[in-house]
């Protein structure tokens, strides 16, 4: 029977432009004992076909079909669901790898023997590249993950959510905390990289570079202002609610509101790219969120924030004792998919 000792799980949809170069650095990493499994999430492009061709030229391919487009959290998971891999690690479809990437991730992962590894990364965007960092400046230590959630007021590596800038142990999986939550058509991974933080017993950060992150592609859900970009929302509720829970709550949950503030505040402040009825409806759920966060709590982030982003929440703050503005379904604010 053939041992994997690493799963790679690569979601598509709709990247026929991109998934050419995608699935060309895969063949440049392939190896015996990797298994590289392609989602494809109901494209209605061309990516079906291409993923089809690479399924016979990439050694340990296996392509998955979805029924129909869930999202890169559901399809991701699908991906999870099918892997054998003593090891598992993400890649996004419009996204690409140096070769021998994952030979050396795979290499740094047994050398520390931790739960889980995060990486650095280079973001492409057009011709440019910038090495973005894991937060973190200790390097080649398995240190323990809950340790480096703090302090509030700093980027630290629950701030680097990049399911992809890293690699994971299957008993991570084992235990249930490598799984996205269904449906979460943005910032899927924002829950995701706290429950690891919180639950998981090792990490370690290291310096290798060889993964390539595409920004500004047209289809990202980072350039599309419609109503997939406030699933935001219900993800940060979800790390609200689950660190709330947490027996460190009173040291955590500062940092998990003030996180959620800052994203809000950054949606609020670039509104103008959002569709007008998409605009309303992040107005007035901003506002239900705010008054669901524990009242001392939010005082205090929004002392701390700076001037500007305070004002954009206080200001929206203020309609929460108002008439909610009436709800955006996903087809009446567009007609994308996820």
């Amino acid at each position: 029977m053939r041992v994997v000792k690493l799963s790679v799980i690569v979601p598509f949809y709709n990247v026929q432009t991109y998934a050419p170069d995608t699935l060309r650095s895969l063949r440049a990493n392939a190896r015996d004992d990797f298994e590289f499994l392609l989602v494809d999430d109901r494209s209605t492009d061309g990516t079906a076909e291409i993923l089809q061709r690479a399924r016979k030229d990439i050694p340990g391919a296996k392509v998955i079909v979805h029924e129909r487009n869930g999202g890169l959290a559901t399809a991701r998971n699908t991906g999870l669901d099918a892997a054998d891999g003593e090891y598992l690690t993400f890649l996004d479809g419009d996204d690409w790898l140096a070769p021998g990437y994952f030979a050396d991730l795979v290499a740094a992962a047994e050398r520390l023997e931790c739960d889980f590894v995060r990486t650095d990364h280079v973001q492409a965007t057009g011709r440019t590249r910038t090495v973005h960092r894991v937060p973190h400046g200790l390097r080649n230590v398995a240190l323990s993950p809950r340790s480096v959630i703090l302090p509030v007021d700093r980027t630290t590596p629950v701030d680097y959510p990049y399911a992809w800038a890293g690699i994971y142990h299957r008993r991570l999986l084992d235990r249930g905390l490598l799984h996205f939550t269904d449906g979460l058509r943005t910032a899927e991974d924002r829950p995701w990289i706290w429950r690891l933080h919180r639950e998981a017993e090792s990490f370690a950060a290291v310096g290798l570079l060889g993964l390539f992150y595409r920004r500004g592609v047209a289809s990202s859900l980072t350039q599309i202002g419609d109503v997939r970009q406030l699933d935001f929302i219900r993800a940060f509720d979800q790390v609200v609610e689950e660190t709330s829970r947490d027996a460190d709550a009173d040291l955590l949950l500062p940092k998990a509101v003030r996180t959620y503030c800052a994203v809000m505040a950054h949606h609020l402040g670039s509104i103008e790219r959002f569709e007008p009825a998409v605009a309303r409806t992040l107005r007035t759920m901003s506002a239900n969120a705010l008054r669901r966060l524990p009242a001392g709590l939010l005082d205090e982030t929004l002392h701390s924030l700076g001037d500007r982003r305070a004002a954009l929440l206080r200001r929206v703050r203020r309609r929460a004792g108002g008439d909610p503005a009436p709800a955006v379904t996903p087809a009446a604010a567009s007609g994308a998919r996820a």
